[in-house]
């Protein structure tokens, strides 16, 4: 995975400490990861799932609050060639409401390979078939988030 617009990023947060929440957007689930920027250690948080946005949002909110983000993260998904698909756009959307709503900076994240490196991981952990789809969703974006502290330059 690359990141994407890193640097628009940093101009925005000025600073690289804090805390940072990452969402694996779905249309139905919303995977939650979190990490801080000193240790560069992403953890899967929960998964929201629920349909509704206003609902979704109330989750989010309540996750802003607890856990005060610096920054939100955002995977983006892409063709393997790396265009836009349907989904882009739509995580593009979710990205634009998550900044408006908390007034925060928003990194988006090519996240082309996250979904089977979260199950490869829950495999290696011997978490096997069915029993990864209520976790898959939050180890998604603890790749995700990962992949954004691993493409940070000292």
């Amino acid at each position: 995975m690359q990141l994407i617009d890193n640097e628009n990023v940093f101009q925005k947060t000025g600073a690289r400490s804090g805390t940072v929440i990452a969402f694996d957007f779905g249309e139905r689930r919303i995977g939650v990861a979190v990490g801080e920027h000193l240790l560069r250690v992403a953890s899967p948080l929960t998964t929201i799932d629920n349909e509704s946005n206003e609902i979704r949002f109330q989750n989010i909110s309540a996750l802003v609050s607890e856990w005060q983000p610096q920054l939100l993260v955002v995977g983006l998904p892409l063709n393997v060639d790396g265009t836009s698909h349907s989904m882009t756009l739509l995580c593009k959307k979710f990205a634009r409401r998550l900044n408006g709503r908390f007034n925060l900076p928003v990194a988006l994240i090519d996240e082309r390979y996250s979904s089977g490196q979260a199950s490869a991981m829950l495999r290696e952990s011997g978490i096997k078939g069915r029993a990864q789809k209520p976790i898959l969703d939050q180890v998604a974006a603890q790749a995700i988030l990962q992949s954004y502290f691993d493409s940070l330059q000292d």
